[in-house]
């Protein structure tokens, strides 16, 4: 990152000359590199304010200026969206500076830092989770902030992301033919977010894999699984009985309940014998 900025920095030299930027860059007056470093944070120059803040975070250490100098650094990183950095940067200043009045702020953008390299769902949710954490552990510090509707707000966009997330393994296994896999996976999401926008859908896909999983265990096993159709059907219809999905449920009902009889009577049968 330092030779990124120092690039830059010989790109506007060579480009300006004898330019301003070029001066402070020179310049020993500590006082003078700070105002316009503040004056380029708040251009949103922040390929300029960045290499003069990095150098003052040393100058200024264990002095009255130090505070505002790692901040508008920290702010620096974040507007510049490294989110990385400025991620660990935000976080520092709140341990370091965790009285200051910029604190909260901080501790809110080291969040949505997270929230930013959050991936889609398709992806590891890794930083999802993370993000999650930031953010609660802003609330728990900030319980009265301003922003706390924001981070409240911010969390379930992650959750629906996580959901999303689950959804999608759920019906992978379903999709792949893996319907023991399936029913597990589909059950487990269902007790994880028993509100969700997907629960139609995943508990029709439920009474589909245990019927074509029944369908293809063995004798000893089927009457046990094609019961478990037939409960879950009557559980799917009762909750959703004006599903789009019904009439296809009904037919694995059906025909599980057929299954059901002809494989008791076989038993009872084979117990007479």
């Amino acid at each position: 990152m330092k030779i990124f900025y120092a690039i830059l920095i010989l790109a506007l030299v060579l480009s300006s000359g004898c330019s301003e930027y070029n001066k402070v860059l020179k310049s020993t007056d500590i006082d003078y590199k700070y105002t316009k470093a503040v004056e380029y944070f708040n251009k949103e120059q922040y390929y300029r304010s960045l290499p003069l803040l990095e150098e003052l975070i040393g100058l200024t250490r264990g002095t009255q200026l130090a505070e505002d100098v790692y901040y508008y650094y920290a702010r620096s990183e974040y507007g510049a969206k490294d989110y990385y950095l400025a991620n660990y940067y935000l976080k520092t200043f709140t341990k370091t500076f965790s009285n200051s009045p910029k604190a909260e702020e901080c501790q809110f953008l080291a969040a949505e830092c997270s929230f930013q390299l959050s991936p889609s769902s398709s992806l590891d949710q890794t930083d999802t989770k993370n993000a999650i954490d930031e953010y609660q552990l802003f609330l728990d510090k900030f319980p009265y902030s301003n922003l706390r509707d924001s981070a409240n707000h911010q969390i379930q966009r992650l959750n629906e992301k996580l959901e999303q997330k689950d959804y999608e393994i759920a019906y992978q296994y379903a999709k792949t033919l893996r319907y023991k896999a399936a029913v597990f996976a589909l059950k487990d999401f269902l007790k994880e977010y028993p509100d969700s926008k997907h629960k139609e859908e995943v508990m029709y896909l439920i009474v589909k894999c245990h019927y074509l999983y029944a369908d293809g265990s063995v004798e000893e096993k089927k009457l046990e699984r094609m019961r478990s159709t037939s409960e879950s059907y009557l559980t799917f219809a009762s909750a959703f009985p004006d599903s789009k999905w019904l009439k296809e449920a009904e037919s694995y009902y059906e025909k599980s309940l057929k299954q059901v009889k002809n494989l008791t009577e076989n038993q009872t049968v084979q117990n007479k014998q």
